[in-house]
Parts: structure tokens; sequence; C-alpha cells
């Protein structure tokens, strides 16, 4: 078996989970990942670690007992509700791929992400129970844990599943961080440059106008006030999950007036109400009014900052949108750790190449 916390990273994507595992002290050995983007995303994180594109299928596979533990978080547009939820999408076959390289390297443990519906959703229950009982087969104790992101340090309301496996059948406990309020949008995007500084640079230019028919919820902040997807966020609470289609009309918006002066009243409150009272809908809303840049997207995800994202920012928004937040993967890899450690020595953490990012890992 390998020495130390090491880890095998499928599904990589730009390096949530391998963020928030190499802070928790594991250090990663391989890494792979389909979008050519994300991976060159992924190579600035690490020192002397990193990631291959193309297909898992096609790539000379890690070796038996070359590391501790897998990870990944297969694609989820097949199980997803904000897709088709298509049994046949061959997207939804990666998971028994992820179970497959599981099978090759024999590690400790393994810990799988996915859309909250693979775990909860009926329509998946045979699935899941099929991979379930092939982990066990192989000498696993599964878990399954439906965690809201929210809850563990992230200004996003979040959910996903983790369906974690372990040889020495230790069960994870992950306590939520506290019981208080939790982090809001705009904590986040206060730790960024302001709006276009450096930093803070990467605009989107998709136009907010008003919806010409509004859908109107109880809160001023769901239904669809404007045009395209992009909700707006109430900067005093965790956004909701963050789409990997923003770029265009599905980018969320703010209102920057409001973020430069907390004390300032909402204009999208304000809207709600005069169409809740009767009114038509405005012909056009004020500058103030705009989308999230992708520092913004990526800080709501808890990326460190500092992040050099590759690709058109499309691609950027799109590899942020399909990202496990690295502070939840955090608290994951902690508690794995906790079950793991008592047949493990202490390993040190691995560097991360951008001195933004170094802070992300304890010393």
């Amino acid at each position: 078996m390998a020495d130390g916390l090491t880890f095998v990273s499928l599904y990589s994507g730009a390096g949530g989970l391998d963020i928030g595992f190499s802070r928790a002290g594991f250090t990663p050995i391989w890494a792979n990942d389909i979008d050519v983007f994300a991976t060159r995303t992924y190579n600035h994180l690490f020192v002397g670690h990193k990631a291959r594109a193309g297909d898992i299928r096609e790539q000379e596979l890690p070796e038996r007992h070359s590391a501790r533990v897998v990870i990944g978080g297969p694609p989820c547009q097949g199980f997803s509700v904000a897709g088709r939820m298509d049994p046949n999408d061959p997207r939804s076959r990666h998971v028994w791929d992820f179970l497959g390289v599981v099978k090759r390297v024999e590690p400790d443990a393994f810990v799988m992400e996915n859309v909250k519906a693979l775990a909860k959703n009926r329509r998946w229950s045979d699935l899941l129970n099929r991979l379930r009982d092939s982990a066990e087969q192989a000498g696993y104790t599964t878990e399954l844990h439906v965690l809201n992101a929210s809850h563990y340090g992230v200004p996003q309301a979040r959910e996903r599943m983790f369906l974690v496996g372990t040889r020495a059948g230790r069960p994870l406990t992950i306590p939520p961080v506290s019981t208080e309020a939790p982090p809001s949008v705009r904590s986040a995007l206060l730790t960024l440059p302001p709006y276009k500084h450096p930093g803070n640079h990467s605009v989107c230019t998709a136009r907010v106008t008003p919806a010409r028919t509004p859908v109107m919820r109880k809160s001023p902040f769901a239904g669809m006030l404007f045009n395209g997807q992009g909700r707006p966020l109430n900067l005093d609470a965790p956004a909701p999950t963050l789409p990997a289609s923003m770029g265009g009309n599905r980018t969320p918006i703010i209102d920057q007036h409001q973020l430069d002066d907390p004390e300032a009243d909402s204009w999208v409150i304000s809207y709600h109400r005069h169409l809740a009272q009767g009114g038509v809908p405005y012909d056009a809303i004020p500058q103030r009014m705009r989308r999230l840049t992708v520092q913004e997207a990526a800080a709501i995800q808890t990326f460190p900052p500092g992040m050099t994202w590759e690709g058109k920012q499309s691609a950027q928004f799109r590899q942020i949108g399909n990202a496990v937040p690295p502070t939840l993967a955090f608290h994951v890899a902690r508690a794995l750790r906790r079950a793991l450690e008592p047949a493990s020595p202490a390993t040190p953490v691995v560097q991360l190449e951008q001195t933004e990012a170094r802070e992300l890992v304890p010393a």
C-alpha cells in the first residue's frame, strides 16, 4: 500500500475536491478530466503534480495499491433534476467507471461526489443500491451523506451527495461547522477587489433586462423577473446553487449599489413589490443591476483567490459551476482522515503553486 495519505482524483475538473483534500493533508498522485481547459486550470495549482486530459477509459490508469484514497465527481447531467434525468444518458455510466478504478487501485477508501438527486430521487434508487452492493462486494463499507454546502462555511446552499466507502468500516461524522447563520454572498464578494478592477475583472457582458412576462414567487429572489434564467442574489444570504451554464443569461445578478452600501434598499425587493401590487413590468432596469464576474462566482464556490482560469469565459464559468466547493471538500476530507488516521502516518501537505492558493492549505 502507498505510504501516506495519497489520493487518485477522477473527473477532477478545476480541482475543487482536490484543493479540499490537499488542505486536509492528503497528497494527489494522479488526476484526470476530459475537459482540457479544466485540466489546464487544475495544473496551475500544484507543484510537481499535473492532471492529464482525456477520456478516463483511454488513460493508463494508476496501479493497484498506488494510493490510499480515490476521489471524484463523475458527470452528473444524467442524474440532475436540472437535466433530463435520462437513465440512458451515456454520462450516467461514468459512476461505474469510477467504481472500476476503485476496484483496480484497491484503496483504503473512496469518495464519490454527485448531485443530491442520485441519493434522494427514487428513479435512481436501484442504480444507487447496485453501486453500493458492488462496492461492498469489493470489500467496502459504504455510507451516503447528503450535505448542504452552506452548513460548512460556503456562501452557497449547494446540496451534494457523497458516497463514501472504507475498508476499515469506521463511520464518518461530518458535523456542520456552526449553528450560526451561514456565510453570505456579500461576505464572499467583499473579499475581492472592487468590480471591474484587477482581480475581479472578468465581466459577464450578457445584458440584464426585465422579463416581459415575469414569473412571480413569494421570494423576490426566486421566480423569473429578468431575461434568461439568471436570478438575482440576496446579498445577505447564501447563494442558490451556481449552475455550470453561467456565462450568458443564466449568470446570477446582483445589485451593485446595495453591495457598495449595505444600508441601501434592494431594487429587486422594490420591483418585486411593485409587480405584486399589480404594477406592469418595467421597460428597463437601472445599471446598478449586473451579472457576476468569473472571480465572484469562484469566491462563492470558495476557490482560493488568484486562481488562473483557462479557456473562454463560458468555459471558466462552466468549470466553476461544475466544481465541488473546496471548503465543503475540506470538511469531507477531514472526516475521512479521522477515519483513516489510526492506520496511517502523518503526511506533509502538497504545496500549492500560487501564493494565494497556498494560504488555503495549512503549513
